[in-house]
């Protein structure tokens, strides 16, 4: 009885963290770049009364045994780096990954952070940064009297000046991850680099695999709304059946307790 009690219990955690998962989707399901969550659960031990293939009085053995899970606990969230829908805006600095690879930005301390979110703009210096004034790398400097920008396929950046001339600014070049889940979020639409995804393997858009650059394009969130409110209802039901679960061992507790009288 004291089992089903702790495994309920366990129940309604996993239940509260995976509704914290969807919300959390739902949240930025209009955040250019965002990539979904997926919360993943692992059963708990296992307490065995008697163990498959233990021999019986009648020279056979137990097929299947006797055991009693004790719940559930969280064991990942794996973000799914699927590619988002492609929305056409017409900016000439709104640029979208169509494919694999990240965007680089240098992080005020001067760590290098990874983005999908392609949504830059101009500061004061002319450089192209980001909508909280990050810069991007390698570094791209507008010239104030530039008429036009263009970015093509394979990230290079020109600008047509007031004289008609053609002026190449650089060329942006991506990364990507052997295994891009690794990758710690800090905000901001932001990434860092850590053990578990593996060094940057730095290339051009559009060639050796990497995405083309779609100017005038922003990747929007790849959160499925009508997934994730079925995800919310059912999580919602699991919390209330694994509540009930407690709700009936205690009433079951209380009713032992009672016999003595």
């Amino acid at each position: 009885m004291m089992v089903s009690l702790y495994s309920a219990a366990t129940g309604m955690w996993a239940q509260q963290y995976k509704l914290d998962t969807v919300s959390n989707n739902l949240a930025n399901v209009d955040t250019t770049g965002y990539k979904k969550i997926r919360a993943e659960f692992q059963d708990l031990v296992y307490q065995y009364y008697k163990n498959a293939g233990t021999p019986t009085a009648q020279n056979s053995t137990i097929p299947t045994g006797i055991y009693v899970g004790h719940g559930v606990r969280l064991s990942a969230t794996n973000r799914i780096f699927t590619i988002g829908n492609l929305e056409q805006t017409g900016n000439a600095l709104d640029l979208a990954i169509a494919g694999d690879g990240f965007f680089q930005i240098q992080l005020q301390d001067g760590r290098i952070a990874y983005t999908r979110d392609g949504s830059f703009k101009i500061d004061s210096d002319g450089r192209v940064v980001t909508a909280n004034g990050l810069t991007l790398v390698p570094n791209i400097v507008i010239p104030a009297d530039a008429v036009s920008i263009n970015v093509s396929p394979d990230g290079i950046v020109s600008a047509e000046m007031q004289d008609g001339t053609i002026e190449n600014l650089g060329t942006i070049t991506l990364v990507r991850f052997v295994n891009p889940a690794g990758l710690k979020a800090i905000g901001d639409n932001l990434y860092l680099q850590t053990a578990s995804s593996g060094d940057p393997i730095e290339g051009t858009p559009n060639q050796d695999g990497f995405g083309a650059i779609q100017q005038g394009f922003l990747e929007k969130s790849n959160v499925d709304v009508v997934k994730e409110m079925v995800d919310m209802i059912i999580a919602q039901r699991a919390y209330e059946l694994n509540a009930r679960t407690i709700q009936t061992a205690d009433d079951m507790l209380r009713t032992v307790s009672t016999l003595k009288r």
